[in-house]
């Protein structure tokens, strides 16, 4: 009743995402698990070679087999018969995994390209891939939002205020928020410097971190998230684009 009666501070609303657009969401989520599971068999296989002294294993080429019956130790002997079984059977599981990879991110080009209100307009900027869409679309831009603190607050790259007396203190962000758009925007902010050197953001960015690198230049990093994150909601809510921010062709 005090909600309805206007004291937005009594408690807060959760919003629940529906079905579809839970079910919209597996494509990101899934490929984020396999590439887990990829890079944990390529790590397998490598530490087997290297156990034995083989550094010049190429995982890539199909005729990953016929390699590996040639490949000898370091002391010019075969591979045992044991360890050779094993890394046959993590080949086998890496290249099932590169396959589903492979559809799924076949099926989240698909997805993007029939979605043209939000997907579709952040693809049109430079940095930005169908796989950064579709996770900023399901897991960020699918709910609204009514300022930029919400935007921030939602991805828990807010800062942590405190105060006692007349002593003031920062203590970093909340992290509080969705944990795959967090990472999803700091990942960006990394990219949007690369592809978008001459925007506003990445000039503020080199201004503001100078010569520093390091720790400082990482929490400078967050700080551009935060920004970009907020820019890009200003972009799909009204059209702006990111101030010096280059589109891709046509």
């Amino acid at each position: 009743m005090a909600l309805v009666r206007g004291e937005e501070q009594v408690c807060r609303v959760v919003h629940v995402p529906s079905i579809v657009q839970e079910d919209e969401r597996r494509l990101s989520r899934e490929r984020q698990r396999l590439l887990h599971e990829r890079n944990s068999h390529i790590a397998r296989i490598k530490g087997l070679l290297i156990l034995h002294g083989v550094r010049d294993y190429r995982l890539i080429e199909r005729d990953w087999k016929e390699r590996l019956d040639a490949v000898r130790t370091a002391e010019g002997h075969a591979l045992p018969a044991r360890a050779k079984t094993e890394i046959e059977r993590e080949c086998r599981r890496l290249w099932l995994v590169k396959q589903m990879l492979a559809e799924v991110e076949r099926e989240i080009e698909q997805m993007i390209g029939h979605d043209g209100a939000v997907a579709g307009k952040l693809i049109r900027l430079r940095g930005i891939g169908p796989t950064f869409a579709s996770v900023l679309k399901h897991e960020v831009y699918y709910r609204s939002f009514d300022n930029r603190r919400q935007v921030g607050s939602y991805l828990g790259l807010v800062s942590i205020p405190w105060q006692s007396g007349r002593v003031r203190r920062d203590q970093g962000i909340t992290r509080s928020g969705n944990a795959r758009a967090r990472r999803c925007a700091i990942e960006l902010a990394w990219l949007w410097l690369r592809h978008q050197p001459g925007s506003a953001l990445s000039c503020w960015y080199r201004t503001r971190v100078g010569t520093m690198t390091g720790r400082m230049r990482r929490i400078a990093l967050v700080a551009l998230a935060r920004k970009l994150i907020v820019a890009l909601w200003r972009y799909l809510q009204n059209g702006i684009v990111p101030e010096g921010a280059a589109l891709k062709a046509a």
